[in-house]
């Protein structure tokens, strides 16, 4: 059984989508703040990643910042897959949002499920995960390289 009890992101292509879609196939609860209009790059067009992902909240504006700061606001902890690289935009501000906000962040490349699970089961059990990582049009691959680990980890 996963330490994990929910999973929450932007919904964003890329790192944010696999994380719903992982939580989604493993039976996990999943959620979190969407911009306003349930925009994506690939979801231009209310309703938006809403329709595809109810559990999604929308956020206040079309700003993608105010659901980063929100979903690290509403988790035990953030998991950043960055395939190639360090951080960068939304990504890089999931990561200083945790800092100030003094919760666990794990940065990783997305090639290690067993790093990845003994860091979640150093955190206790039950927690709300927040995952980040770029969207797929800047770092094409994150999807899958994203789907590959949280898929192993919340099996786990």
């Amino acid at each position: 059984m996963s330490v994990v009890r929910r999973v929450v992101s932007g919904g964003q292509t890329g790192a944010d989508r696999a994380a719903l879609d992982a939580a989604r196939s493993a039976g996990i609860s999943h959620g979190g703040w969407c911009p306003a209009g349930g925009l994506a790059e690939d979801m231009t067009e209310p309703p938006g990643l809403l329709a595809r992902y109810p559990a999604l909240r929308e956020t206040d504006s079309a700003d993608p910042a105010e659901r980063t700061v929100l979903n690290v606001r509403d988790s035990d902890a953030t998991l950043a897959v960055v395939p190639s690289g360090a951080p960068t935009g939304g990504t890089l501000l999931a990561v200083q949002e945790a800092a100030r906000l003094a919760r666990p962040c794990l940065v990783t490349a997305g090639e290690d499920p067993a790093a990845v699970l003994e860091w979640l089961s150093a955190l206790g059990e039950g927690i709300t995960l927040n995952v980040a990582g770029p969207r797929e049009s800047t770092r094409p691959g994150t999807y899958a390289v994203t789907s590959r680990l949280l898929s192993a980890v919340l099996a786990g």
